[in-house]
């Protein structure tokens, strides 16, 4: 038996009352195509972001429109559909049966030397911006970090944990994206990113995607050194414990 996960509090369909659907219906005008979104007013407002918009009055009060020219709208449709829903498709679904959380739509790996389930929904999108394709909930999560969405950044962070067989330069450029989106005190999204790269370590040693990528360099392989440093340190510390000895 599969149960959805709980709505999110800074969801309005997280609270014990549904939100009213009879405020003011706000138009957004997202990405350099200018797709046209609209919302309530009291949705929106549960975001910290457009709840200042809308105070401060960044739009004519007459349209009520808020302009988002460098956010793209397949992203910004899943903080939509997360406002109004408490989650975005594929939503996070729990299998009583095995006690274990998994993404809707999601089916057993027809390969019998791989166990878990395969999604039903590739997990990348094509974004213009980095001009290739990334994890859509590194998107999400970094669209939810400029909005304010505590909740969503956790449930964006626990879905991407569920995905697997994704390719090494699709990490990377996720990677490079999630540093370039989050701030340097974020410590989930890029903390992830660094333990997956260190636990995969003899898959992305033999990459030559890795290589050139550690050539062009950044702040995320100076803290992939670090957090090498200290799995090493965590080794030695473990082995020393045991059988003491220096390295």
């Amino acid at each position: 038996m599969l149960e959805k996960m709980d709505a999110r509090r800074d969801s309005p369909m997280s609270e014990s009352a549904s939100p009213s659907l009879t405020s003011a219906i706000v138009t957004m005008i997202v990405g350099p195509d200018q797709r046209l979104f609209a919302a309530h007013e009291d949705v929106l407002s549960h975001s910290p972001f457009f709840a200042s918009a809308l105070r401060d009055q960044f739009f004519e009060s007459t349209n009520r429109r808020i302009d988002l020219p460098n956010e793209e709208p397949e992203i910004f449709s899943c903080i939509l559909e997360y406002l109004y829903k408490g989650d975005y498709y594929p939503r996070l679904v729990h299998d009583k049966r095995r006690q274990s959380w998994m993404l809707e739509g999601a089916v057993s790996s027809p390969d019998p030397n791989k166990g878990g389930r395969v999604a039903a929904v590739e997990p990348t999108i094509f974004h213009p911006g980095v001009g290739d394709i990334i994890l859509r909930d590194t998107a999400v999560y970094c669209a939810a970090e400029r909005y304010g969405l505590e909740e969503l950044k956790r449930l964006s962070l626990r879905k991407q944990g569920l995905q697997s067989g994704i390719e090494v330069g699709t990490i990377l450029r996720s990677a490079r994206y999630a540093y370039e989106n989050t701030p340097d005190s974020d410590s989930k999204l890029r903390a992830h990113y660094l333990a997956l790269i260190i636990r995969s370590r003899k898959t992305f040693k033999r990459s030559g995607t890795m290589q050139m990528e550690m050539e062009i360099g950044g702040k995320l392989f100076f803290d992939l050194f670090v957090a090498m440093c200290n799995h090493v340190d965590d080794i030695v510390d473990a082995t020393n414990a045991r059988s003491p000895k220096s390295i």
